[in-house]
């Protein structure tokens, strides 16, 4: 199978293909790979490799979400692998996604602004941390096209997990919330479904890592449909209802 040497970016978050990411840069190790991407032609995607950080082992702050209202001065330079333990591959998800960063704005302080999309699903095969930055040797993780009877079963269980979400949305917003999402709203593309759901869903790291892992689309929408209802059935007796905001701006897979 073809490798690929990129960029390795390790977060406190799952990302999936489709799914949008926006990144607040200030880690000088993390500016020099976005300099370095800004080299790259426009016409070429800026592709590095999202990772999530195995529970219990970051040891160093990362650099999500957008800026903070407040100005906080530079923090202290660090090596490529620092807080990432003597063996930085073990303290990582071997499984991640590739994103394109459609956007990279650098600020005036040298800190970057990243709108960055999720592609393509990769493994981990060895991290470099030789250079700068962070990079990994990675092989894209594929799934196989489904026979038609699977098809038939991967559109029939999406139909059922979305029905499930919307449920799983209404709970979490209280039934007189109006900008929950409606059928035009969300997508019929059984792969995109399950990749758009597990994103949206307040899950753990390790439970979103398992839906990025999934062999194939069908197995990834059954586990969703077992999360969506067990979750329902918890906040149902719940005295007060978390994460409102999921249902205030709907994620579209883009």
């Amino acid at each position: 199978m073809t490798t690929a040497r990129l960029p390795l970016f390790p977060l406190n978050v799952v990302l999936f293909p489709g799914l949008v990411l926006p990144l607040n840069v200030f880690e000088e190790r993390y500016r020099a790979m976005m300099r370095e991407l800004l080299k790259s032609d426009e016409d070429e995607p800026r592709r590095f490799v999202v990772v999530a950080i195995r529970d219990g082992r970051e040891t160093a702050v990362t650099g999500t979400g957008m800026p903070d209202p407040v100005a906080s001065p530079p923090p202290a330079e660090r090596a490529p692998a620092d807080g990432f333990g003597p063996d930085p591959i073990q303290t990582f998800h071997r499984v991640g996604c590739v994103a394109d960063a459609a956007t990279i704005r650098e600020r005036a302080d040298g800190s970057f602004e990243i709108l960055a999309t999720g592609t393509t699903r990769v493994r981990l095969l060895s991290v470099d941390t030789s250079g700068p930055y962070l990079t990994a040797e990675v092989e894209e993780v594929t799934e196989e096209p489904p026979a038609e009877d699977e098809a038939d079963e991967a559109g029939a269980l999406a139909e059922g997990v979305l029905r499930a979400f919307r449920s799983y949305q209404k709970r979490l917003a209280g039934a007189s919330e109006r900008s929950l999402s409606t059928g035009s709203d969300l997508p019929d593309d059984p792969s995109v479904v399950s990749y758009l759901v597990a994103a949206a869903t307040v899950l753990d790291t390790p439970t979103k890592q398992r839906l990025l892992q999934a062999p194939d689309t069908a197995t990834r929408l059954r586990e969703e449909l077992t999360l969506l209802r067990r979750e329902t059935a918890v906040i149902r007796h719940l005295p007060s209802l978390p994460a409102p905001d999921l249902t205030r701006a709907p994620t579209h897979p883009n």
